[in-house]
């Protein structure tokens, strides 16, 4: 018996002619290329959250680096409350992770505050 014959269950009425292999390029191409990725930033200033913000809005992840602000910088609360409402709006999520990192999320994406090895 094929491998087709084991997957299609044997004396089934369908045969391996009846199915089509999916080619991810296919996919890609049938939603515009759509779908997430992951992005990596620097928050030097103001100014790069735009980006940011734009990031997340598309539907992407965001890592951002935020090591150039001491986390008592008030420039760096205003960032994160700033991000924090965008992650509000498009129902995502925003997580800082240490003292130098912010992770956002889009849409229907969660972060575990839970590690999976502890």
């Amino acid at each position: 018996m094929g491998i087709m014959s084991k997957i299609l269950g044997g004396g089934g009425t369908h045969s391996a002619e009846d199915y089509v292999e999916l080619d991810l390029n296919d996919f890609e191409s049938a939603h515009g290329g759509a779908g997430m990725q992951v992005h990596i930033a620097e928050i030097a200033d103001q100014t790069d959250v735009i980006d940011i913000k734009d990031a997340v809005y598309d539907g992407d992840f965001v890592i951002a680096d935020i090591t150039r602000h001491s986390t008592s910088d008030r420039t760096v609360e205003h960032i994160i409350d700033e991000l924090r409402q965008v992650a509000d709006e498009v129902d995502g999520d925003i997580v800082q992770k240490g003292d130098d990192q912010l992770i956002l999320t889009p849409t229907g994406v969660t972060v575990s505050r839970d590690k999976l090895n502890a």
